[in-house]
């Protein structure tokens, strides 16, 4: 009996270092993983529609101008959305004051109408990386503006539009 007893208090701790350790490397892959995001913000673009000269607004905070990074643009959209692509217009204002504007494509399905992105149901999340070697020139305020360019006045079918930019590892 006394035998039953000690594998059964040695089967319950080797369970708890098991979940403990198994805790301690889920929790370090979490933070070792957000610590890299040095930047992650969405912005609704609503129910009525996305105006064509409605901007989405994005101010960066950067410091470090030695590093490169992973530029991605998120777009979440409903099955209702019409194209399979979305363009849109990028202006980027550097904390020296020069701006520039650049024309995007983010591809959201297929050649056979298949959604590329993450999801059920009616919403689709598309993580599109537009550059995997970013370098940012200087440090200080980056603002970057992003309106459709879709040619309709109001274009219906694109929820929320966001930037993430993630520290590459090295």
């Amino acid at each position: 009996m006394k035998k039953a007893g000690f594998f059964l208090f040695y089967r319950k701790r080797v369970s708890v270092i098991f979940l403990s350790a198994a805790l301690f490397l889920l929790s370090h892959f979490f933070v070792s993983c957000s610590s890299r995001v040095i930047f992650d913000d969405v912005s609704s673009i609503g129910t009525e529609g996305w105006h064509m000269h409605d901007k989405q607004r994005f101010e960066i905070n950067v410091d470090d101008t030695l590093s490169t990074f992973r530029f991605f643009v998120h777009v979440r959209n409903d099955i209702s959305y019409r194209y399979s692509n979305l363009y849109f217009f990028m202006q980027t204002r550097f904390p020296n004051g020069n701006v520039t504007r650049d024309t995007i494509e983010c591809v959201l399905a297929d050649l056979s109408g298949k959604w590329t992105g993450k999801g059920s149901g009616q919403h689709r999340d598309h993580l599109i990386l537009l550059n995997q070697s970013l370098k940012f020139p200087l440090s200080g305020t980056y603002i970057i503006d992003i309106e459709q360019a879709m040619r309709e006045e109001v274009l219906h079918g694109i929820r929320d539009v966001g930037i993430r930019i993630e520290k590459n590892p090295n």
